[in-house]
């Protein structure tokens, strides 16, 4: 439901965030990876996955696309749930993890807390094929830290300007201006232009 959230950073723990975005405020989980690569931001995009059951609804965020699409691939394994996928991107990297899989290591993925051998095994078996198939490129991060032009063109695609559209102008008002532009100039120029 959600692809991800960005916003400003009102409250962060080692557990969960909560991103100030259009005035709510989101509860988002998180893994101790994510945490560490948000270091002090102030301002932060989340990629996000929704997690809905009867008598609740949880987000659970993280900080590139490499590292929701491994939790994607964890949880769909049979005795692993939400929390337990998040506890695996908290005790070692998603890169060690992929690496552990791909390689069979048993023993570096039984070490974290709440996978016994069979499980184990099981994530093994069952994500092996997968992520040799995606290659080691799929975990990449991507910078935490915007650009001026980056947080501008989100502005811009949230006030309902077309992406393609708002991006082009831009590039043309940095191409007119040699001097770095603060995201509020970006914006005000570009509006001018749309």
């Amino acid at each position: 439901m959600y692809a991800y959230i960005d916003g400003k950073l009102v409250f962060k723990s080692p557990s969960y965030v909560v991103i100030d975005a259009g005035g709510v405020g989101y509860h988002i989980n998180i893994s101790l990876h994510t945490y560490s690569l948000l270091g002090d931001a102030e301002h932060c995009k989340l990629y996000t996955w929704l997690y809905v059951k009867e008598d609740a609804h949880s987000l659970y965020g993280f900080a590139d696309e490499g590292e929701r699409r491994l939790f994607l691939h964890l949880i769909s394994i049979s005795g692993i749930g939400p929390n337990t996928g998040r506890m695996m991107l908290s005790s070692i990297t998603p890169l060690e993890i992929q690496t552990a899989i791909i390689n069979g290591n048993v023993a570096l993925i039984q070490r974290i807390k709440g996978i016994g051998p069979k499980s184990a095994q099981r994530v093994i078996l069952e994500l092996q094929d997968k992520l040799r198939k995606e290659g080691p490129d799929t975990l990449t991060s991507m910078p935490v830290n915007k650009t001026a032009k980056d947080e501008a063109l989100s502005a811009l695609v949230m006030l309902g300007f077309a992406r393609n559209a708002a991006e082009k102008v831009l590039d043309q008002e940095m191409n007119k201006n040699k001097e770095d532009l603060t995201v509020e100039q970006l914006i005000k120029s570009a509006l001018k232009n749309l």
